[in-house]
């Protein structure tokens, strides 16, 4: 009981982070310019087929552009996968945070937090599959490419098979 306090404590202080940080770098933005035109949305959309198998994800994301160094924003998530008895169904959202040094390089970080529902033959299971990835890019303002690092990663538990995942972003 003690470790599920402390684990949940330390998620919602992630949480509380990201929030803070991101109310921080509005309040330094003395740009008056419209709020909706340092919006910018993207995501991803991903489709496999194999022999007997089937993938579908979607990942809407909005990010707000506070100057050119910082952006932050959120994502919604949504990934379903059938092969063979194996079906699998995963949705949540993220918060983000990214830092661009330099306008071709951009540090990111994300908490994302997934419902996670997996169904073999008659064993069904639904949990929840927290994630704060680490992650480094190279790119321009609409799109980039890099990796990221889970540090959460629980190989029980995570959704994804390892804990090192290649990424590409695009926002418009």
């Amino acid at each position: 009981m003690i470790k599920k306090c402390g684990l949940y404590l330390k998620r919602c202080c992630v949480v509380i982070i990201f929030l803070l940080f991101g109310q921080v770098l509005i309040a330094q933005n003395t740009n008056t310019t419209n709020y909706w035109d340092n919006v910018r949305f993207g995501g991803g959309l991903g489709l496999g087929f194999g022999n007997d198998s089937f993938n579908l994800s979607v990942s809407p994301s909005a990010i707000y552009q506070v100057n050119s160094y910082f952006a932050y924003g959120t994502a919604l998530a949504f990934n379903y996968s059938k092969f063979g008895d194996y079906k699998f169904t995963a949705y949540g959202a993220s918060a983000q945070t990214f830092f661009n040094p330099i306008p071709e390089i951009q540090i990111s970080m994300e908490y994302e937090q997934l419902r996670v529902n997996r169904t073999i033959i008659d064993f069904k299971e639904n949990y929840w599959s927290p994630a704060l990835y680490i992650g480094a890019a190279y790119g321009t303002r609409n799109y980039t490419i890099g990796i990221r690092y889970d540090i959460l990663y629980n190989e029980n538990k995570s959704v994804y098979s390892n804990a090192w995942m290649p990424f590409v972003r695009i926002y418009f």
